[in-house]
């Protein structure tokens, strides 16, 4: 039996007549990292986000075996699936607390308890201790560290099977990203499968279990 969670086979993605993502191969083993690196302008943004459902996309998509291309982004967030953009696109005149239970709606919609959802939000401080801190915060008026912290956060609410991160480190300083990439690597512990696209090679390589070149 094959240990792929996510298996992404000759995928080609366009803008009108312009192929952003042509031919694209990649997998993602259970329990590992797997990071993706290239220039600007490489594809990468948009391969998660043809993944994710968010653009449309010719070729195959599996999830834990399942055909997923085609699915609408709220059915694969319910599969397992959560995506920290590249701008976290937060919630800003929303708190961290408001943010974060916004993060677990798909599974309180599903009929999880709010005990559960509290025990996912222990989780989450236990990694990112500052964002218990900053819970009355509007996340409008974090830093961009924290910010990142709390997109992180916010994903891992829905208690994924597969993260993809879309360029953590972006306008970060460099010890707040290795900060970042180390919370990851804790994740991958956990048994989290994760996607990491990365403009910052040596950062994305030396987190990674193994990566890809666009």
């Amino acid at each position: 039996m094959s240990d792929a969670l996510l298996e992404v086979a000759d995928i080609h993605v366009a803008y009108g007549q312009v192929e952003a993502v042509r031919g694209v191969s990649i997998t993602v083993q259970k329990g590992k990292i797997a990071t993706v690196i290239g220039p600007n302008g490489a594809g990468k943004t948009t391969l998660l986000g043809a993944i994710m459902g968010l653009l449309p996309s010719k070729g195959e998509i599996r999830f834990a075996g399942e055909r997923i291309d085609g699915r609408d982004t709220e059915a694969l967030v319910r599969r397992g699936i959560s995506l920290v953009p590249e701008k976290r696109e937060l919630f800003a005149d929303m708190t961290v607390q408001e943010n974060l239970e916004l993060g677990g709606f798909s599974r309180r919609r599903a009929g999880e308890s709010r005990a559960a959802l509290a025990n996912t939000m222990e989780e989450v401080f236990a990694l990112f201790p500052r964002l218990k801190e900053r819970l009355p915060q509007l996340a409008g008026t974090m830093s961009g560290g924290e910010r990142q912290m709390l997109a992180v956060g916010r994903a891992l609410m829905g208690k994924p099977k597969l993260l993809l991160l879309d360029e953590p480190s972006l306008g970060l300083a460099p010890l707040i990203t290795r900060d970042i990439l180390a919370t990851i690597s804790r994740l991958r512990e956990s048994g989290l499968s994760v996607l990491l696209v990365e403009q910052n090679a040596r950062a994305a390589l030396q987190t990674a279990d193994y990566g890809y070149v666009l």
